[in-house]
């Protein structure tokens, strides 16, 4: 049995999805935000000391695991699903998979949240946030092209690549400039959201604002 410590509103919706996607039994746990700071709640620091979510256990394993950041916790669950959702077979689609798994949170959710912060400072936070939306630009517009040229991330099959991907380009969606005219941006979001295991994640995950 898999446990999953979830944050509304939060990363950890991803893995709610590669759990349905991946047919494993799962437990949920939810933890609220604080709705004056947004941060997690300090129940979770009693799970994992950085207390941030999400935080995987894996109690089918001899030895209990415990797991925090959404990268290695999808790296470790295509390892539990014998390779499900792992990267496709050729070189370069294998390539593809390393980079977009990585990207997601090192390189294009930090601009989002980034612009998601200042945009809360008064006064100069609406400056502060046009002086981003640029570097955010460029981000989706490499994500645009990338996508002009085959249906999923790392090639013509989904994969873990896909669900990091999700909440920068769902985040985007929502707060980021992203619209229609990125149209292939919009068409893979369209894919994904239409899938049985992604609706049924959002039934199970509860409040989630960037579907």
């Amino acid at each position: 049995m898999f446990i999953l410590h979830h944050l509304n509103n939060s990363r950890s919706q991803r893995i709610i999805w590669m759990l349905e996607e991946l047919g494993f039994p799962y437990e949920i746990r939810f933890y609220k935000r604080d709705p004056q700071t947004m941060l997690a709640p300090p129940e979770l620091r009693s799970i994992h000391p950085l207390g941030k979510a999400p935080i995987l256990e894996d109690r089918n394993s001899t030895s209990p695991v415990t797991l925090v950041e959404t990268g290695a916790i999808c790296e470790y669950l295509v390892e539990k699903a014998g390779g499900r959702l792992g990267p496709p077979n050729d070189a370069i689609g294998l390539l593809r998979y390393r980079q977009f798994l990585h990207y997601a949170e090192g390189s294009v959710m930090p601009m989002m949240l980034a612009k998601l912060a200042v945009s809360r400072v008064p006064l100069l936070g609406k400056k502060g946030a046009k002086r981003i939306q640029p570097m955010i630009d460029r981000h989706l517009d490499y994500i645009e092209q990338e996508l002009c040229d085959r249906p999923w991330f790392a090639g013509d099959v989904i994969t873990a690549a896909d669900i990091m991907m999700s909440f920068p380009v769902e985040v985007a969606k929502g707060r980021a400039g992203l619209d229609a005219s990125r149209p292939a941006t919009m068409a893979w979001l369209d894919r994904i959201h239409s899938r049985p295991a992604y609706r049924m994640a959002l039934t199970k995950g509860g409040e989630y604002a960037y579907a």
